[in-house]
């Protein structure tokens, strides 16, 4: 399933108009119909409940109102509040408007004293909230009504069933500038928005539904569109088939530079994830100093100690040249996790980056490695797939993580292009970003993981996958899994699971997509 900016869904549903010559009150009466079921379902039975429902000037207004007219079809009550004026409004909302005017139902603005505490009686006595106040077309600040609207929502506790995205959220960005409301359930239209997945917007979302409305599919499939979803279809569809007559070679030889002196914990879940998602051999080299304590926890992996001089960290020409030594017989190599921010440990990393042939997955203090050194991450002789969280981005990129929080996607499209790197960005949603500009969301992933290690996790899946498949995709397929085996984990360990619960399930995660 492809993601839309508003752009996006606005040149679709011209399209849609111009082209198929669908009328736009047939879109708004689908959005509207499917918007009762969603929130009549959210509360178990519309038949005698009652739903404040809340309706702003643009389309989303109209939505809104063919909502409340289904709603009472259904047997519910309706408390209609309008923050806007009939005669701005387009042609397909006035007549929604209008009809459910033509039912008796009272639609109250809000411009008095009175009205506000009318609204406040209301929500108190109700039993669910219909949002559809602002659709996609949010930016900055929200104008006082608005605003004031959105906490009275919020401060009532009700259910929230959102038209399209929560009003106040920026659906390009997921950014909230003020405030928005904070839905249990969003229905989005067509086809769900980047601000149901980042930032802010991934909290106030809820749980995301989508219905295409009627749009024919060849608008919502589109190659304009260069965003999508990692589902489990598009995990199983790229991953191939295991040959019954496979042997631990052509499964992969996997190089993992990994650990530091109070890091060893690092290096082991990287290497056994790597063996975890299926990789044949895997072998770990850590720094000598090391060496004793991850030959002793680790049995299936391969333990091999660099020269460190006793420093516990990577470093100097000696352990470069073992180390590309090494990396000339693997079918892929990740270096990073737990590695350490030496200065020396730096520079092994470069000019490792530099001269190694094989597919490389750097992560963690890898990419710290490059700080100031964009140059080099660029003319790199391979593409790196590079798996930062929002912090090691933001530096790399020697910003904060307030303003990658702001824009994303935009900027790991220019980080990918400018760098030509495949950047996996841990986030709320882990999305993947390639140089030519494609972009893929994750469909899992919880809360939960947003504990030590999980990252490790990740990049050891995503390198141990990279000789069973296509490399280059090996980044999807990877986010899927270790994201499935989180949500496995959080079943039931909720908040309380840990690095390994996921390292135990990738194993179940990725027989599911067989």
């Amino acid at each position: 399933m492809k993601i839309s900016f508003a752009e996006d869904m606005r040149r679709i549903d011209a399209s849609v108009v111009q082209d198929y010559g669908l009328p736009a009150l047939a879109l708004m009466e689908n959005a509207g119909r499917r918007t009762a079921e969603e929130a009549a379902a959210m509360i178990g039975t519309p038949s005698g409940k009652v739903f404040a429902v809340f309706a702003g000037g643009g389309n989303n207004g109209g939505d809104a109102f063919a909502s409340a007219r289904h709603l009472m079809n259904m047997g519910a009550r309706v408390k209609m509040f309008f923050a806007g004026e009939r005669d701005h409004l387009g042609d397909a909302a006035r007549a929604m408007h209008d009809a459910l005017q033509a039912m008796g139902v009272e639609i109250r603005p809000l411009v008095s004293d009175r009205d506000w505490d009318r609204l406040r009686v209301s929500l108190r006595f109700s039993d669910a909230v219909v949002d559809g106040i602002l659709g996609t077309g949010v930016h900055g600040e929200l104008r006082e009504t608005v605003s004031r609207l959105v906490g009275e929502i919020n401060a009532a506790g009700k259910p929230v069933m959102a038209i399209d995205i929560p009003s106040g959220v920026e659906a390009d960005t997921g950014r909230i500038t003020s405030r928005a409301v904070c839905a249990n359930r969003t229905l989005a239209l067509g086809l769900p928005k980047i601000g149901h997945f980042l930032g802010q917007g991934a909290n106030a979302t809820g749980e995301l539904l989508v219905d295409d409305i009627g749009i024919p599919h060849a608008l919502l499939e589109g190659d304009a569109l260069r965003q999508s979803l990692i589902t489990r279809e598009t995990a199983a569809k790229i991953l191939p088939v295991r040959p019954r007559d496979v042997h631990k070679g052509s499964c992969g030889r996997i190089l993992i530079f990994a650990g530091s002196l109070g890091m060893t914990g690092a290096a082991a879940l990287a290497a056994e994830s790597a063996l975890r998602i299926g990789a044949g051999l895997v072998t770990l080299a850590v720094p000598e100093r090391l060496y004793p304590i991850l030959a002793a926890k680790l049995t299936e992996v391969i333990v091999v100690p660099i020269s460190d001089e006793r420093t516990g960290h990577f470093g100097g020409i000696k352990a470069l040249e073992e180390a590309l030594s090494l990396a000339a017989h693997a079918d892929a190599v990740l270096i990073g996790p737990g590695i350490g921010r030496a200065a020396e440990t730096s520079e092994f990393v470069r000019l490792f980056a530099a001269d190694v042939k094989a597919p490389l997955v750097m992560d963690a203090d890898a990419i710290y490695a490059f700080r100031g050194h964009l140059d080099a991450l660029r003319e790199l002789p391979q593409v790196p797939i590079l798996t930062p969280h929002l912090g090691e981005f933001a530096g790399l990129l020697s910003t904060d993580t307030e303003t990658v929080h702001a824009d994303l996607l935009h900027m790991a499209r220019e980080a990918a292009r400018d760098h030509q790197a495949v950047y996996v960005i841990k986030s709320a949603c882990t999305i993947v970003v390639y140089p030519d500009g494609d972009a893929f969301f994750t469909t899992c992933g919880n809360a939960g993981m947003a504990t030590a290690g999980a990252g490790d996790v990740l990049a050891g899946a995503i390198v141990g996958l990279m000789h069973q498949m296509e490399s280059g995709m090996t980044p999807i397929v990877g986010v899927y899994v270790h994201g499935r085996a989180g949500d496995i984990a959080y079943e039931h360990c909720g908040n309380g699971l840990v690095a390994g619960d996921i390292l135990e399930l990738l194993p179940q995660s990725l027989r599911e997509l067989s």
